[in-house]
């Protein structure tokens, strides 16, 4: 897979996109919150196609309401383009969060980014 470079310009959230056949790797780290969810929106938006997204959450620490309609956002997008979307929460205090909220029945959730890319 190819690397872009770091898109992080805070230090309390870092994004990369890694690209690879027929799918998007956006690594997500730190807090997604009312502050960093507009540049999260930046990023996914564009991304959005026919092959598959996967959005690794595994390295963030928290992430409020306004981040969870970041990525239901995202996954509409993702589904009138024609594509998929998967969500790696690695057994977190994110997966608690999208279990209560009903979001796993929304999205594809893995426990590892190796389960998401051949998933």
């Amino acid at each position: 897979m190819k690397t872009s470079s770091d898109l992080d310009r805070d230090p309390g959230l870092r994004i990369s996109v890694q690209s690879g056949d027929e799918q998007l790797v956006v690594c997500v780290a730190g807090e997604i919150d009312v502050y960093t969810a507009p540049r999260l929106r930046e990023q996914l938006m564009p991304l959005a196609g026919a092959g598959t997204l996967i959005v690794d959450l595994s390295e963030v620490s928290f992430l409020d309401s306004t981040a969870l309609g970041v990525l239901v956002g995202a996954m509409k997008r993702q589904r009138e383009r024609g594509g998929t979307m998967r969500i790696v929460t690695a057994g977190t205090r994110v997966r608690r969060l999208f279990e209560i909220t009903g979001l796993t029945r929304v999205f594809t959730c893995y426990e590892t980014l190796d389960e998401a890319t051949s998933g």
